[in-house]
């Protein structure tokens, strides 16, 4: 079964083309490092309006259908920024814990981590992640920081058990990239 991720770039001056969009690119080559199975995705750019933001991400859940959807961009503290806003008003359900350690991944590399807004929810059989704006950041967020000490996780090591408790498709990892972890009763045998 071919997962479908969507990856929306949230930007004015990236989706009118005053600069070249390289956050969502750097999304989906992350993913393609970290993804052990075959998955497609599913690009939207836009700019930040929050009624725009809303629509773009039902469309991906419950039209497309996404088992995830991650989003880049309007997640500070700037009038314009009103992404965590969008995410929100569509959410079934906070899954506040991927906030929390995307800013944890990032105080450890810049005081202004603690500025970001980002949120993670599920609307039906997705979950939607608002990623950092950075392509830098986005691949630390993911995949976090195996090198410190004590190793920081990344936060994709919980997204496919979570997508797997609100019956979406199984997804698998690249263990040396970003091992997914699963309770040993939710583990499959690994596709050969």
């Amino acid at each position: 079964m071919m997962i479908r991720i969507g990856i929306v770039t949230v930007s004015d001056r990236a989706s009118t083309g005053v600069y070249e969009d390289r956050s969502g690119p750097a999304i989906q080559e992350c993913l393609t490092e970290i993804l052990n199975c075959e998955w497609q995705p599913v690009y939207r750019l836009i700019p930040d309006e929050q009624a725009l933001i809303e629509a773009t991400l039902i469309d991906l859940c419950d039209f497309e259908p996404c088992a995830l959807v991650v989003t880049t961009g309007g997640t500070g503290p700037a009038p314009r920024d009103v992404t965590p806003e969008a995410t929100l008003a569509v959410a079934d359900k906070l899954m506040p814990g991927f906030g929390e350690q995307m800013r944890q991944i990032g105080l450890a590399f810049v005081p202004t981590a603690i500025l970001s807004r980002q949120v993670a929810v599920i609307r039906g059989q997705a979950l939607i992640v608002n990623l950092p704006g950075q392509p830098k950041s986005i691949a630390e967020t993911l995949q976090g920081l195996p090198q410190n000490s004590p190793p920081v996780h990344g936060i994709f090591a919980a997204v496919p058990y979570c997508i797997d408790l609100i019956g979406g498709p199984y997804i698998e990892t690249v263990d040396s990239v970003c091992k997914a972890f699963r309770p040993k009763s939710a583990q499959r045998v690994p596709r050969g």
